[in-house]
């Protein structure tokens, strides 16, 4: 699994012209599924996501995680994360996982995400055409990869 985890100020997913979710504080994170994912890495991703101190605390340092601000979380599922370069100038999404796998580890990161955050999160609309709003607050952005847990 791939994710490129974004602290927002505010952020909305919009299919089909209407809005689908939206948050304020919170983060928005892209996730991209590939068949060597495992249900361990749902579990350690969303651990890990959940708990990332980046957000400010009372003296301007990031020492706060999501869970701590009782922010939100958008979730949006993007196989283009999995895209190789390798070759040529069109990425190939090889590694991405098809639906049949990939929708079924989608619905279990959101189901985890909640456990560990403790409240609803909001998500886009598996394998629709999403329009994404979103304010990065700082910017902050992390990019993590089940596969490199570095």
């Amino acid at each position: 699994m791939k994710a490129v985890i974004q602290r927002v100020t505010q952020a909305s997913v919009t299919n089909d012209g209407n809005i689908k979710s939206s948050i304020g504080l919170g983060l928005l994170i892209l996730l991209s599924i590939e068949d060597a994912d495992t249900e361990d890495d749902i579990i350690w991703l969303s651990s890990k996501m959940v708990n990332l101190r980046i957000f400010n605390d009372s003296d301007g340092v990031m020492n706060l995680s999501v869970k701590d601000t009782d922010g939100d979380i958008i979730l949006v599922s993007q196989f283009t994360l999995h895209a190789s370069t390798k070759k040529g100038n069109r990425p190939s999404y090889i590694k991405a996982a098809k639906p049949n796998f990939a929708v079924p580890m989608y619905e279990k990161m959101i189901a985890q995400l909640q456990a560990d955050l403790g409240k609803p999160i909001q998500t886009g609309t598996f394998g629709a055409d999403m329009k994404i709003q979103l304010l990065n607050d700082g910017p902050v952005t992390i990019v993590m990869d089940t596969k490199n847990r570095e």
